[in-house]
Order: C-alpha cells, then sequence, then structure tokens
C-alpha cells in the first residue's frame, strides 16, 4: 500500500519552543519553513544536546537536525536532503554503539519526538511511533498483562532495536521483536509512504525484520502482544555468585538453559557489584558473575520452575522476587545513563564451550571499570523455531548472542576500556558462529556486516536494489544494493 502522508494524523503535539526560532540560512530556511517540528542548526542552544547520543564517545556535528513531527515532516527531510545532497542520518533513541544516528555534517533525521502509542488489548497488538522507547510500550502494554518481546533497557529506542532483532527476556517464549513485528509504515528513499507487511511490499517486510535501517525510515511499527506473567507481574531479578565460580556458572548455565520452561529465561553476565542499594553494602564493588532470570509464566508454577535456579551453587546475592515487568524492563537504566564512554564487541555463539569459559575467566578478573561487563542471552525456543531465511535476522541455531562492553563516565579511560574489549574479543572470537548480532557491532567494516547476515546477506541486497538503489540510507550497519 502506497500513502499520501498527512498533517492530520501524529498523536503527538509539536513541541513549544522556550526561546525564539534561530534565524536560518538557505538552504536549510526552506527546511524550517516546511517542518511542523524543529530545525535545530550549530549554534542554536539546544544543538549540543540534540546532537548528543547514547554512547558518550560519539562527538559528531551534524550540518542540521530535523526534529520530526510526523511523517510528512519525514518524507520534507528525506526529499530535502536528496535535492541537497546531504548524507541521510537517522535517530530515534540515539543508543546505538556506533552512535549511527548522527554524522558530520549530514541531515539527521530525529523521531524522537513522535511517540504515540494505540493499544488493542482484545486484538493483542500495539501500534508504536518510532520515537517511542521500550518503556513508553511498556507502559501501555504491561498494564493490559501483555508486552511485546524486546531488550533490556527501557530506554533503548523502539525502532533501532526492533529493525536489528530484537533480543529480551521474552525471547525464549515469544521469539525476538522481529518474529511479531505486524507491519511498519516506512518512507522510502524516493520520499514514498508505503505499509509494510506480509501482504503488502512483503520482501521489503522480510528485510526490515532484522535488516537494520538500509531501506528506509520507519515511522511506526505494529507488533504483536502476549501475555506475560499474573497480570503484568514477573519473577525476575539478579543471582549473582563469587567472580571464582565463573567456570563452574558457566558450565552448569549451557546445560540448564536448553532444558528450561519457555516461560523461563536468564542472561549471563560478569559484573562488578553496585555500590548501591539493594545489594549488600560489604559487596559493593566486588567482581562477580551472575544470571538475570525472568520467569513469565504463571505464578502458581513458579517455585517449580525455578527450583533448579534456588538450589544450584552458593551465591552471594538472590535477588529473584515477584515484580512488574516494566521494573525488570528498567532495572538498569539507573545504573547506565546515557552519556558513558561506551566501547562495544560481539559474536554470536553456537555453544559456551569450554575454551570460551577458560577466556571468561581471564577477562572477568580484567574487568577495566565498574560499568563494564560481558553478557550472554540465551536465543532458543521460540526464537529458534523460525526459519533462518524466514526473516533476516539469520542466527537461530540455539545459541546466544554474547556482548563485551567497556564501559565509564571518565573520557579519559576510553582508551583503556577499549583495549580490554578488543583484547577480550580477540581471544573469544574464535569460538564464536562467526557473525555478530547487528545491534552490537560498532563500525567494523563491510566483512562483519555480511557475516552478521550469514545466507541472507544477498537476498537483503537485492531488497536493497529495489528500494534504495543509490544507497541514499549508508549510516547504519550497510547492504550494500546488488549489482544489477
Amino acid at each position: 500500500m502506497t500513502t499520501t502522508p498527512s498533517r492530520t494524523t501524529s498523536p503527538t503535539t509539536p513541541p513549544t519552543p522556550t526561546t525564539p526560532p534561530t534565524p536560518t540560512t538557505p538552504p536549510f530556511a526552506d527546511l524550517a519553513a516546511d517542518l511542523r517540528g524543529e530545525l535545530i542548526l550549530p549554534g542554536d542552544p539546544g544543538y549540543d544536546d540534540a546532537r548528543a547520543v547514547y554512547n558518550g564517545m560519539i562527538d559528531q556535528r551534524p550540518a542540521a537536525i530535523a526534529r520530526c513531527h510526523d511523517t510528512a515532516d519525514v518524507v520534507g527531510a528525506v526529499r530535502f536532503a536528496r535535492a541537497h545532497d546531504r548524507e541521510i542520518a537517522v535517530r530515534s533513541g540515539g543508543h546505538h554503539a556506533a552512535g549511527l544516528g548522527v554524522r558530520d555534517d549530514a541531515l539527521v533525521v530525529d523521531l524522537s519526538v513522535m511517540r504515540g502509542t494505540t493499544v488493542d488489548p482484545d486484538g493483542r497488538t500495539v501500534r508504536v511511533d518510532a520515537g517511542c522507547t521500550w518503556g513508553d510500550v511498556d507502559g501501555v502494554t504491561v498494564p493490559f498483562g501483555l508486552a511485546t518481546p524486546s531488550g533490556f533497557i527501557a530506554s533503548t529506542g523502539v525502532a533501532g532495536l526492533a529493525l536489528g532483532g530484537g533480543i529480551g527476556y521474552l525471547t525464549r517464549r515469544y521469539g525476538l521483536t522481529v518474529d511479531n513485528m505486524l507491519a511498519a509504515e516506512v518512507v522510502l528513499a524516493d520520499g514514498r509512504v508505503v505499509t509494510a507487511s506480509a501482504g503488502s511490499h512483503p520482501d521489503l517486510f522480510w528485510a526490515l525484520r532484522g535488516g537494520g535501517g538500509n531501506f528506509g525510515i520507519v515511522t511506526s511499527f505494529t507488533f504483536r502482544c502476549h501475555p506475560v506473567g499474573d497480570h503484568g507481574t514477573v519473577l525476575g531479578g539478579p543471582v549473582l555468585y563469587d567472580l571464582a565460580d565463573t567456570a563452574e556458572v558457566l558450565r552448569w548455565y549451557r546445560e540448564l538453559v536448553p532444558s528450561l520452561p519457555e516461560e523461563l529465561s536468564g542472561w549471563f553476565g560478569l559484573l562488578t557489584i553496585p555500590p548501591a542499594p539493594p545489594f549488600p553494602e560489604e559487596l559493593w564493588g566486588r567482581k562477580a558473575c551472575g544470571i538475570v532470570w525472568c520467569y513469565s509464566g504463571p505464578h502458581d508454577r513458579a517455585d517449580e520452575v525455578l527450583a533448579p535456579v534456588r538450589e544450584f551453587g552458593s551465591p552471594l546475592v538472590v535477588g529473584v522476587g515477584p515484580m512488574p515487568f516494566t521494573a525488570l524492563q528498567s532495572a538498569f537504566d539507573g545504573l547506565y545513563p546515557a552519556g558513558l564512554q561506551w566501547y562495544w564487541r560481539a559474536d554470536f555463539f553456537s555453544e559456551i564451550s569450554d575454551a570460551g569459559i577458560a577466556v571468561h575467566e581471564k577477562f572477568g578478573a580484567r574487568l577495566p571499570s565498574g560499568h563494564s561487563t560481558m553478557h550472554l542471552y540465551p536465543i532458543d525456543g521460540a526464537a529458534a523455531r523460525v526459519a533462518d531465511d524466514e526473516t533476516a535476522f539469520a542466527y537461530r541455531d540455539g545459541g546466544w548472542a554474547g556482548v563485551i562492553v567497556g564501559v565509564d563516565p571518565d573520557p579519559a579511560n576510553a582508551e583503556a576500556l577499549t583495549q580490554w574489549t578488543r583484547d577480550y574479543w580477540e581471544e573469544l572470537h574464535p569460538t564464536s558462529a562467526g557473525g555478530a548480532y547487528v545491534n552490537f557491532l560498532m563500525e567494523e567494516g563491510q566483512d562483519r556486516v555480511r557475516a552478521a547476515y550469514r545466507g541472507n546477506y544477498d537476498r537483503l541486497a537485492r531488497v536493497k536494489r529495489r528500494y534504495d538503489p543509490d544507497n541514499v540510507f549508508h549510516l547504519n550497519q550497510n547492504v550494500r544494493p546488488a549489482a544489477e
């Protein structure tokens, strides 16, 4: 379906300016006059805030930031950029590791104020504007006892996570976010607006489910929702062990997870215990390993399902208890606010091998800061029952998505964070399945992008040729258009 963008359908309202509009110079004066939203230029009072992204290591100075109010604004921004030969960067939540939502001298198409949501509790769907965070979505679905599979940080933008795959607490039970995408409204490179779904532009719909922002700017999504816990209350939280127990915990964890009911999921991490409640003060700053669990099934089965978790080992902390799903989803937001220094490396793993465990032990002992960590997220159950070629997301082997992150508030520590992360990844990578989750990639080159998509890359390149033959949308983990 192709539509003409409307100026009357957005559920949001334009921001009220707190200062007089900054005079603009051609050609941006034309774009400013056409936008219902706000055009922010270098020198404007809000420019530095508007160009900042989640990763504090990113320091880019775009030529202008078009803070779009609706789909028509997005169309206007795309057409303007093409007419004036400007690169386009697309920003929603701004969480991407590489900071691809901003770029020097580019026009940033900023969707962050497009944050309307509409829930259909009877039909179990939710329509979400692309500027929403997952906290926005959970905030309207969980009161109905429903949720869409998403990630682990509530402040993450919906669009970036959903287009890359979407791995989270509900993956084992309900699949990835892309497995629950029903439709997407997309602004294409030529300015057309189309709806992609199973029955409309099915090739584009296939590509959007894991292929990232390569094919257009998604302005809204429709997702399937599912029952979660008892009326939105789950049993969740961390179980932490001494760092010396890392090998024992990982060997137990790798055997346990595939055998668990799909209502129970847990990701493994190496970490430093935060110096704050609810953790006991005597454990603050101590290096540890642990698993953050989420049981989303009926509570009358919880004791039986959680018995293996409660009976294993000698934990330092057992923090599993009833909580709203929204509380679990946002539990780490306060520990990881926007603006920290981040450096990422990632891979998929078909197994947690003994060789890999030895690497985790080595680098866990060398965590360079209190925020630095390593996580392993399971991708099995419902996610593994989807064929590799059914969506663009190709790693459906029943393994894990791994990520190593060096994180700290102080820019002076950026080099040490980066070196630890690179060294860790280089020793661990030989035990991997070869590619990485695109949402965890930095700017690592075309070979890494191709490896992220396995056998789906060539099909993605053909879809790219059809919908964006000039590679207008290339500030991403770029899939280049196939040759004719």
